[in-house]
């Protein structure tokens, strides 16, 4: 399943990234809660969180189904 994030992960960095930010996956739990760590930009952009789970998590879930949540870790 990792490999399928991160492809799906290079499909969402492009929009990131040409705000500044970017994204890195970090673990990926056995109950399907994908973690990840936004960085540059996107790591203190006060719209991260609606980034997350409205862009990130929302692609993440029509792609693979098995993904449950996407959560940021620090």
């Amino acid at each position: 399943m990792r490999e399928r994030v991160e492809a799906a992960l290079e499909k969402i960095r492009p929009t990131l990234q040409a705000d500044g930010g970017d994204i890195e996956l970090v673990n990926i739990t056995e109950d399907g809660v994908v973690e990840v760590k936004l960085k540059g930009a996107c790591g203190g952009c006060p719209m991260a969180t609606l980034t997350l789970k409205n862009g990130v998590e929302r692609v993440l879930k029509a792609e693979i189904p098995e993904v449950k949540e996407v959560v940021e870790v620090k």
